[in-house]
Order: C-alpha cells, then sequence, then structure tokens
C-alpha cells in the first residue's frame, strides 16, 4: 500500500534525512520526500500497520530533525 502525507520541513538537505529515516524505518518498503512540494509517499511493507508504522517514522525523523512534521 502507498500512501501520500504532507510534511513541514525547512530546507531540503533536512527533507533528504527525513527521507533516509523513514527508509530504515522496520514496515517502510519504500519512502521518497518531495522538499518543493512538501510531500513524503510511503510504501507499506506488506501486513504492515499503517498508524504504527508512521508513528515509528516520525519518532525516527524527529532524531535526525527534530522541528520536522509528519500530518497524518
Amino acid at each position: 500500500m502507498k500512501k501520500t502525507y504532507k510534511i513541514d520541513v525547512d530546507c531540503a538537505n533536512c527533507a533528504e534525512k527525513m527521507q533516509e529515516a523513514a527508509r530504515k524505518t522496520k514496515g517502510v518498503k519504500d519512502a521518497v520526500v518531495n522538499f518543493m512540494a512538501l510531500k513524503m509517499n510511503v510504501e507499506f511493507e506488506e501486513g504492515a500497520d499503517e498508524k504504527t508504522v508512521m508513528a515509528d517514522v516520525l519518532k525516527n525523523c524527529k532524531k535526525v530533525e527534530d522541528d520536522c512534521e509528519i500530518f497524518m
């Protein structure tokens, strides 16, 4: 399953860090951050619980960029 989320991030470098953090999160098959559109596209692994995975994605993103936000 793929889903798109609106994000709030200050710079392209920070968006890149968010993308890498999201990709390393358990339950995420792939993640792409578009800084210009302020969106994150997430493809979930088969059987993954979207809400649980996205809570972990946000936690991991905040580790690399503490003022970022993902609107779910």
